[in-house]
């Protein structure tokens, strides 16, 4: 059965939901392979502008499903290999996702859910939302999300919550960097819309470009050809159709063709 669903709406905007709900939205290897094939579907379709990452029920996603994980308790060192090779191309496929990506937090969120959120450029949470990197509570690591945790709460918050296994709250999640926005549960769709209504308003190959030139540049040394690629990157997208038509709607104090009434 499909537990992760994809809806595109006539504006772009693209919800890929977790829908177990009976089982906080865990995720086993079918689930996973669901959902990296609907990210590189979202990734490969140039109608999507913005992405949603959102599920049903009470929980974002309660983690690693307990009867797989009873499954790789029994698999050799070779099968969990692969096993964690599935899960790690899920997380590399949401975090290379051309368009801009937005979670959608509520209730818990935990080990490979923090990986997720990890993942997407921006999360919004409800001040319900919990979360815990509790993987060395059971004798193990929070391993294929590591480098996008560490990426998105620091070295030093890493150091702590990958340790203590302790669950902590909305508030210090937008603290330390996992959650962009928290608000009441009730004001959570409109918060989202709110983000999905700025995204829609720029230019849809500058956001890409964008969001491709903080992947490039970060934590990179400041060398000459770091900055000779900065140019290149501005230099192409002035002189395309979109940047083009950008500067012209600008300097006539018009609207841009990408706006839509």
């Amino acid at each position: 059965m499909n537990k992760v669903s994809t809806q595109i709406d006539s504006r772009g905007v693209a919800r890929v939901t977790l829908n177990n709900p009976d089982k906080h939205n865990a995720f086993d290897d079918h689930i996973i392979a669901q959902l990296t094939k609907a990210f590189s579907a979202v990734a490969d379709n140039p109608s999507v502008r913005v992405m949603l990452l959102t599920s049903e029920g009470k929980s974002f996603s309660a983690g690693a499903d307990l009867d797989w994980m009873k499954r790789t308790a029994s698999y050799s060192y070779q099968e969990n290999f692969k096993d964690a090779q599935a899960l790690a191309e899920m997380f590399k496929t949401l975090h290379q996702v051309p368009q801009p990506t937005i979670a959608r937090v509520q209730g818990a969120a935990f080990g490979g859910a923090v990986g997720l959120i990890s993942c997407c450029d921006m999360a919004v949470g409800s001040g319900n939302a919990s979360f815990a990197l509790s993987e060395v509570k059971i004798g193990l690591v929070p391993a294929t999300i590591s480098p996008y945790v560490i990426a998105t709460i620091g070295e030093r918050s890493a150091r702590r919550y990958f340790m203590t296994a302790e669950r902590f709250n909305a508030q210090i999640a937008q603290q330390i960097g996992l959650l962009s926005e928290v608000v009441d549960i009730e004001n959570l769709d409109d918060q989202l819309s709110q983000l999905v209504d700025l995204l829609l308003a720029n230019g849809p190959e500058a956001v890409k470009a964008a969001k491709k030139l903080v992947s490039h540049v970060s934590e990179k040394a400041i060398t000459k050809a770091l900055i000779d690629h900065t140019c290149e990157v501005i230099a192409s997208i002035r002189v395309s159709q979109q940047g083009q038509e950008g500067l012209n709607a600008f300097l006539d104090k018009r609207k841009p063709n990408w706006l839509k009434d």
